[in-house]
């Protein structure tokens, strides 16, 4: 999709197996059926950002919808490898999601945090977002595309 700044770029992901080889990236490791399952469901999308053909980042969306809106995209997971964070590989499967979004009708998008998370309200925002709801436990951020 969008080429990063140095030898990366983005890439929808439908494969098990690239989902796999990302594994390193998640908190657990991603186990295969449920991986199948994810990747079955109608409105799931996963993106990898690769340096070269090693999987450095993801983003996970999956669309919401409700009888009076608009569908949405919820960001359900991003995560960086250590060794490429700061670079802007955060940001980019952030706007490669977005163009997924958009392409499909979005509405705009959300993600739910930590307010504590200081990495992820810095990605959030950089990307052009805005604060929404906000309690002691998390704060929502959204955007319009």
């Amino acid at each position: 999709m969008n080429p990063g700044p140095t030898s990366w770029q983005v890439r929808v992901v439908s494969d098990r197996d690239e989902v796999l080889a990302a594994g390193h990236l998640f908190d657990s490791p991603p186990r295969p059926d449920l991986v199948d399952d994810f990747l079955a469901r109608p409105g799931h999308h996963m993106l990898v950002a690769y340096d070269v053909d090693a999987p450095v980042g993801f983003v996970t969306g999956i669309e919401i919808s409700h009888p009076d809106k608009k569908t949405e995209m919820l960001v359900y997971e991003l995560g960086t490898g250590e060794s490429h964070r700061r670079q802007g590989v955060a940001t980019a499967l952030l706007a490669a999601l977005h163009e997924v979004a958009e392409s499909i009708g979005c509405r705009g998008g959300w993600v739910v945090t930590e307010p504590d998370n200081e990495a992820a309200l810095a990605t959030y925002t950089s990307f052009g977002t805005s604060r929404g709801g906000r309690s002691e436990a998390t704060i929502t951020v959204t955007w319009d595309v």
